[in-house]
């Protein structure tokens, strides 16, 4: 019951979207409400008024507070999905949010340095997410996000917290087992580890790629989008029959293991515009997510934001902006997103305490994959940018595998850099990975895998770039390690004194565990 194809096919995604609003009627769609997102509630810590959802009229943008007023006992309902995010400032700046599966009374969250002594009950905001039955088949199904956007915390704390409502109450003695944690980051230089991948959805592989990530203790995960593929299309169109909003119940049910305490950063890729909630594609996500908000559009473009961990900036991207092959989105920042990212890089290439800059987004820039292969749209946006301030590491997913390129630049290698050695971005270029196979169906590559223990090494491999007028072939030499299986990147950053170097130590390690590849990437300490 979405836009027919021969409709969709001349339309634009916000199109496709007024299409739907008109076709459902008013009637089918009053089950829902409406309130602006991104309005927080009050944190720890915080001064000011909280931000209180206001029941309204469902207005066909799919997100808001509910309406309906069938509530059960709240004794009987326990929060689940636990998922953390830094805000703009990690070392004193988290927002925690959950998930209930019905309407429940006087959401909030309890804080504290230690469990036997948490704060006051502090409101959470609520944003729920109305799916009517007639789009794909999640049938007539409303979800309910909370969110606590918690601010002046300390630097380098851990904190305990637990997340309730009426008639669940986390400090209460036979409760306290449901307390989760989370660490905000230093005030100063230290060694850190944080993690990556792209491409998880539900499944047993992505169950094991959280248990394996949980076990690295990483301060950060970085998601290069693709997320919970509720949407199996991935074509931000409006008449994928086969959506399913439930799949993100799932999703952060299984994900909570290592979310409720390691931040959760996401960025978002083609299967994360859900076309029907909103024009962009993304209102279901924001119902979802809290992120920094500091991009250059945060309404537009929630996906598009920075932050800075110790002595590392990490900034996330929005390819769908930019994206030939998938061109839902194409052009929707107006290329604000581009100007904001030279800004960022500047800034942070400038920043006297910052050392690295690590990029990550969905598509890729550099990929041999037989699936999706190459975008030239982030080749011809973003990678001069790249280049110019000269960025350690960029990360991605699309491609369901694991890729390692050389150093790259102007499209060429550089320096060769097998496994085991070491980047010099300073004045050789970029490494760009692409870490996609979190947990979904495997791709394939043209040419034989090539990792750790099983190296494999070629000359060139046959691939192909997505252009704005279709796919061109090409044939590379830069695609060094190739593994074809269920995976992740860890990496290990290392401080160093002022004028010594300071290292990015960047590993690939398998579902069984097993390291695929590492190499290193070195700069002089500032």
């Amino acid at each position: 019951m979405g836009v027919p194809d021969r409709l969709a096919a001349r339309m634009s995604m916000a199109e496709q979207h007024e299409y739907l609003r008109a076709r459902f009627s008013r009637r089918t769609l009053i089950r829902g409400g409406t309130v602006t997102l991104g309005a927080v509630a009050g944190g720890a810590f915080v001064t000011g008024a909280t931000a209180r959802a206001v029941p309204g009229t469902f207005t066909g943008t799919g997100t808001g507070t509910a309406t309906r007023t069938e509530r059960v006992d709240g004794s009987f309902v326990a929060p689940f999905g636990r998922h953390l995010a830094f805000g703009a400032d990690p070392r004193t700046e988290i927002t925690v949010s959950w998930q209930v599966p019905v309407a429940v009374r006087k959401p909030f969250i309890r804080i504290g340095a230690h469990p036997w002594d948490l704060s006051r009950r502090i409101e959470a905001e609520v944003r729920s997410l109305h799916t009517p039955a007639g789009v794909g088949a999640s049938g007539d199904h409303t979800q309910y996000y909370l969110h606590a956007k918690l601010t002046h915390l300390r630097p380098g704390r851990t904190y305990y917290y637990g997340v309730g409502h009426q008639g669940f109450d986390p400090a209460e003695p036979h409760l306290l087992g449901t307390l989760g944690t989370f660490t905000t980051a230093p005030d100063r230089k230290e060694p850190f580890t944080f993690t990556a991948f792209g491409d998880q959805g539900v499944s047993y592989h992505a169950l094991a790629n959280d248990s394996l990530i949980l076990g690295q203790n990483p301060a950060f995960h970085l998601h290069a989008g693709d997320i919970a593929y509720a949407d199996p299309a991935g074509q931000g169109k409006t008449s994928d029959a086969v959506f399913d909003a439930r799949t993100w119940d799932q999703f952060l049910a299984q994900t909570e293991s290592v979310a409720k305490s390691v931040p959760w950063m996401v960025s978002y890729g083609n299967h994360d515009m859900e076309a029907w909630y909103s024009p962009n594609g993304y209102g279901g996500e924001e119902a979802r997510w809290s992120l920094p908000g500091n991009g250059p559009d945060p309404k537009n473009l929630p996906g598009v934001y920075s932050f800075v961990y110790g002595n590392t900036a990490v900034v996330s991207l929005d390819p769908n902006d930019v994206s030939f092959e998938i061109p839902a989105n194409l052009g929707i920042s107006g290329g604000t997103q581009t100007t904001w990212l030279e800004e960022r890089l500047r800034k942070f290439r400038a920043a006297k305490d910052i050392d690295f800059v690590v990029v990550f987004f969905h598509h890729c820039a550099y990929c041999t994959s037989t699936a999706h292969a190459s975008e030239g749209g982030v080749r011809q946006e973003w990678v001069p940018l790249f280049e110019k301030y000269q960025v350690d590491l960029v990360i991605n997913g699309h491609n369901h595998q694991y890729e390692r390129t050389d150093v790259i630049k102007g499209g060429e290698v550089t320096r060769k850099l097998p496994i085991g050695g070491t980047a010099y971005p300073e004045t050789d270029g970029v490494v760009y990975v692409t870490a996609g196979a979190a947990g979904r169906s495997l791709y394939a590559f043209s040419a034989p895998d090539s990792y750790e223990g099983h190296e494999n090494e070629v000359d060139s491999v046959a691939s192909f770039v997505n252009l704005k007028d279709g796919r061109k072939n090409e044939t590379v030499t830069w695609s060094r390690v190739r593994y074809l299986n269920y995976s992740f990147l860890r990496v290990d950053v290392t401080p160093a004194p002022k004028g010594r170097p300071t290292t990015l130590t960047v590993q690939g390690i398998a579902e069984t565990g097993d390291r695929i590849d590492h190499f290193t990437v070195s700069r002089r300490a500032k």
